[in-house]
This record gives structure tokens, C-alpha cells and sequence, in this order.
């Protein structure tokens, strides 16, 4: 499992660099986030103008722990879901596969991180009450209804609503997810 999650950190740093490389060629600047002095983040990188500040995915320094999560819900949470959250902060990073069009979702700081780890608890739970697998969430698509989930007893990806259970297998893995998106600065370029 080990060499598996280190080639998964390896091809998430490799489309979050893909990511900014290919925002810069076409808008001349880092990518952007709206300014909100209440949200810190290790990846902001100075003021563009009065409404936006330039941001970089930068990576983690500290491995973040999901042991609260895990604790309070009374299960272990897929080794590849964790080593996904422990390799870089980041804002969504847009990416499209021929699935569509979606953000993958990242912790932007810490604090990010401790929301995330509440709204997967919500999840898990909700979930366990309608005696359905448990998936566990890491991309939203265009489709404000359907979001990429893991199945955490295979780690194989999959489509889902919310409250139903999983429709659509996309990938057996994170990494082979990885593997196949493309960043998609197509919300920016518009």
C-alpha cells in the first residue's frame, strides 16, 4: 500500500503543478481566489487586486490525522483517502475526464481541514442511518447532485447522489482516477 500511496502523492503533485502551469499559459498570472482575510491559507501568494489574491497548491508539511474521524465513527478510513488529504493544501482543483467536467476537493489550511473531517463525519453517518455502504467524498461535479466518492472497503471510485448509494463505478483506485483527468481552466478562461 505503501509504494501505491506515494505514486498517488507523486500524480497529485503532478496535476496540481499541470494545473498552474497550464492557468499561467493561458491567463498570464497564478490562479485566483476571492480575498476573505477570515480564510487563511498557507497557499495564498500575495494580493492580484482589491478582490482577489493569488494562490499555489503547496505541500503539506505535516501529515494531517484522521484518528478523530475514524475514533468517532467507530470504523478505519481507506489508506488511499488519507494519503489523498496528506499531500498538498489546496483550493478545488478543476479537472475534466470524459466523465465530465469537476473540482476535486482539497483541505485549503488547517482549519479547512477540521471542516472537512465534520462534513465527512455528516456523511459516514448519514450513510450508516440508510444502511448503505460507506463511500466517502473527495470531488463535486457540475451536476450539483453527483459527487466522486470512494467506496472505502475497495477504494474503487465511484458516482453518487447524495443519500443513494453509488451509481456509476469510474476508476478501482484513486490513483488510476488521478491518472486520468486533465486540469480544466475552463471556469477561469470564460
Amino acid at each position: 500500500m505503501k509504494s501505491s500511496n506515494s505514486d498517488l502523492a507523486e500524480s497529485i503533485v503532478r496535476l496540481s503543478q499541470s494545473y498552474v502551469q497550464q492557468y499561467q499559459a493561458a491567463l498570464g498570472h497564478l490562479p485566483l481566489v476571492e480575498v476573505d482575510e477570515q480564510w487563511p491559507s498557507p497557499c495564498l501568494q500575495g494580493q492580484f487586486d482589491h478582490q482577489f489574491m493569488q494562490w499555489l497548491p503547496v505541500p503539506l508539511t505535516q501529515k494531517l490525522s484522521f484518528e478523530n474521524v475514524e475514533n468517532a465513527l467507530g470504523l478505519s478510513l481507506h489508506p488511499s483517502y488519507k494519503a489523498y488529504f496528506n499531500v498538498i493544501l489546496s483550493e478545488s482543483l478543476p479537472v475534466t475526464c470524459e466523465h465530465g467536467h469537476l473540482q476535486l476537493l482539497f483541505a485549503w489550511s488547517e482549519d479547512d481541514f477540521a471542516r472537512l473531517q465534520q462534513n465527512i463525519i455528516g456523511h459516514v453517518l448519514m450513510k450508516q442511518k440508510l444502511k448503505q455502504d460507506i463511500t466517502l467524498f473527495f470531488a463535486v461535479t457540475d451536476d450539483d447532485n453527483i459527487m466522486l466518492s470512494i467506496d472505502n472497503n475497495t477504494g474503487a471510485v465511484w458516482a453518487e447522489k447524495a443519500g443513494c448509494q453509488p451509481h456509476k463505478k469510474i476508476a478501482n483506485s484513486l490513483i488510476e482516477f488521478i491518472q486520468m483527468v486533465q486540469p480544466d481552466i475552463y471556469l477561469e478562461a470564460e
